[in-house]
């Protein structure tokens, strides 16, 4: 036995639930493919094979346990053991599936060629890109068959598979059994017309009271609120709107969820979104071991395991909020958010404390900011920002270089680096993202940025992990 699979043999035995989604046990014996936590008893060890995703466990001809639910999988970090192109690709799976043209459309937003794509997806993650999305779209179907009470039509447009014939076929190709017999066998899920209840599992350690901070102290008033240990938010999306409010499942290791949105065929879109915001795919171990290894962030860490990156639901109200932050107070900057969303956004209504949608782009693009109190450098700066998204010179979605996105950011007049670095980190997820600026370099007693971004080097690629520590130790000594 090579040393990798003596390593994934002990994860697999272990249970741990720190190794969720990170592989996938796949028995000869059944043909069936597990997560590494499976109840069911664990096979000998010359049954059983790995494999890195469930794409690749499916593309070899397994099917998924029904016990263990890959489809409820944490998922694997877009950047961990891959290619930036994988990673980049990821992203834009994540975000629209393959609806917009296929391989070939994806592999020329990448810049390469489609066949050199599904060699770096054969090599790094086992699967094609097809195959990759494909597997995705079939558990989210499943998921949404175990977990809400669309009939079988809205589960097959929703989760992507354009037709109910192509959704039944693939059901019971991948698990040998149909739609209507798998939903049989789930317990009695009681839902509100247009209401969803989902649970969205994680890598634990995950410190849910610092993130939930971090996002109450930002909360735009009217928009946003976080209220026993739940978070709460309108949504629009797809000129549909609705609420969403996130809790913590402690036992299950899981964010229980509840949507009421109006258009289940945007449910996948909006799982992922939430997936993003509370950064469910990190891959804790990895971040800790590399930022441990500073002394003044080690015990940080230590104090306060499993820290996420706190996302965001839009980039552009995300963006909008970091302009109003500078040269303020956090508190002001969200007391102006939520004057704008007042006076601006659409009314909203059907949930306590959320009264507002955040406006648009367009909505700010000339709105005159100055009676709000939005100073003139800055209103000037968000209209910049509002023309740039409204004419498509800048977008939050399919981001494929995050340099290039804050080059794009930055040549927005008002928004600097610090802005740009914040906005990527939030708005993208990007891990190695640094705004530095004078709260971190105090926090670490440096004498400048520049010693701080010299400093900042031993915790890449998790730098972005690195700035919340600090942040949190600024905010607790206030």
């Amino acid at each position: 036995m090579d040393p990798d699979r003596a390593v994934l043999s002990r994860a697999r035995l272990s249970r741990d639930a720190r190794f969720d989604g990170k592989f996938y046990i796949a028995v000869l014996t059944t043909r069936i493919y597990c997560r590494p936590i499976c109840p069911a008893r664990a096979s000998k060890e010359e049954n059983v094979c790995y494999f890195p995703t469930a794409a690749a466990a499916a593309e070899a001809g397994f099917r998924p346990c029904l016990r263990c639910r890959p489809e409820c999988s944490p998922g694997t970090p877009a950047w961990a053991g891959t290619s930036n192109t994988v990673s980049r690709a990821l992203r834009l799976i994540n975000e629209t599936g393959l609806e917009d043209g296929g391989v070939e459309a994806l592999a020329g937003h990448l810049g390469i060629g489609s066949r050199h794509l599904r060699r770096l997806f054969l090599k790094h993650l086992g699967a094609t890109p097809r195959a990759v999305a494909q597997t995705r779209r079939l558990h989210f179907a499943k998921k949404l068959i175990d977990e809400t009470g669309l009939n079988m039509t809205q589960i097959a447009i929703a989760a992507g598979f354009g037709s109910v014939r192509r959704f039944n076929a693939a059901i019971r190709t991948n698990y040998k059994r149909t739609p209507t017999q798998i939903r049989r066998t789930r317990r009695h899920i009681p839902e509100a017309d247009n209401e969803y209840l989902f649970h969205l599992p994680f890598r634990p350690p995950f410190d849910w009271h610092g993130l939930l901070n971090f996002l109450a102290r930002r909360a735009t008033p009217g928009v946003e609120m976080v209220e026993s240990g739940v978070y709460r938010r309108c949504i629009s999306i797809d000129k549909h709107h609705g609420v969403i409010d996130v809790s913590l499942d402690e036992p299950t290791n899981s964010l229980a969820v509840r949507i009421v949105l109006g258009d289940a065929c945007s449910l996948f879109t909006v799982i992922e979104r939430i997936r993003s915001m509370f950064d469910l795919n990190a891959d804790w171990p990895a971040i800790a071991y590399t930022l441990r290894k500073d002394p003044a962030l080690k015990p940080l860490v230590d104090a306060r395991p499993g820290r996420r990156l706190p996302g965001c639901w839009d980039g552009f109200e995300l963006a909008t909020q970091a302009i109003l932050e500078h040269n303020c107070s956090v508190k002001t900057a969200t007391a102006l958010a939520g004057r704008l969303a007042k006076t601006f956004g659409q009314a909203f209504s059907g949930a306590r404390g959320l009264k507002y949608l955040f406006p648009s782009p367009e909505r700010l693009a000339d709105a005159d900011l100055i009676p709000v109190g939005v100073p003139r450098a800055r209103a000037e700066t968000i209209h910049s920002l509002a023309r740039a998204v409204s004419s498509g010179a800048l977008s939050f979605q399919r981001v494929i270089d995050t340099v290039d996105f804050r080059n794009r950011l930055r040549g927005i007049p008002g928004i600097g680096n610090w802005a740009a670095e914040y906005i990527s980190m939030r708005a993208l997820g990007e891990p190695d993202a640094f705004p530095a600026g004078d709260l971190l370099r105090s926090a670490l007693k440096v004498e400048n940025v520049h010693q701080l971004r010299r400093r900042a080097e031993q915790w890449r690629p998790w730098r972005a992990y690195a700035a919340v520590y600090l942040w949190d130790a600024a905010t607790d000594r206030d």
